[in-house]
């Protein structure tokens, strides 16, 4: 049985597993255009944890790259099987740090997004969460995130530039 401190999760064919250990920094429900466009939905929910605390258990990754909103590569890590996105590498912290796809979660129900980012470009008829800080572009993560969060974020951005 699973410690509540591990989460598993896998991608669509069963051939990926992931487990990822702890509460994540933080959960942004993202609905910019970029990640419309990369998930061809109305959104993307990632977790995001240090990437020492996320292991691929079982299966091969493809990796894919994009730029991000800031220009910086954004590399998004598919299932080479099946091509379903798990996680991805953003250019502010590099591979030091994973987004991780909620809904590639076992249980994707103990997550709640920290915060609803570029709110302005939802598509039009989806319903933002009550209770949810939202933002019409971005947001301030000290202003936002717990001395604890915010501390293990910061020292992800120290460790991407010292490398």
């Amino acid at each position: 049985m699973l410690s509540e401190d591990l989460r598993d999760g896998g991608c669509a064919c069963g051939a990926l597993r992931f487990r990822a250990q702890g509460e994540p920094i933080f959960v942004n429900n993202c609905h910019c255009r970029l990640c419309q466009r990369q998930t061809g939905g109305t959104s993307v929910v990632n977790a995001f944890y240090e990437s020492d605390r996320v292991e691929v258990l079982q299966g091969e990754l493809t990796e894919h790259v994009v730029k991000g909103g800031s220009g910086g590569d954004h590399t998004i890590c598919r299932c080479s099987e099946c091509g379903t996105a798990v996680f991805s590498y953003y250019p502010r912290v590099g591979r030091f740090g994973a987004g991780i796809r909620v809904g590639s979660f076992d249980d994707p129900t103990v997550f709640t997004p920290t915060a609803v980012v570029f709110a302005a470009y939802r598509m039009p008829w989806v319903t933002l969460p009550e209770g949810v800080p939202t933002f019409d572009e971005y947001y301030s993560p000290k202003a936002l995130y717990s001395e604890e969060a915010f501390g293990r974020l910061m020292a992800l951005v120290e460790r991407k530039n010292r490398a």
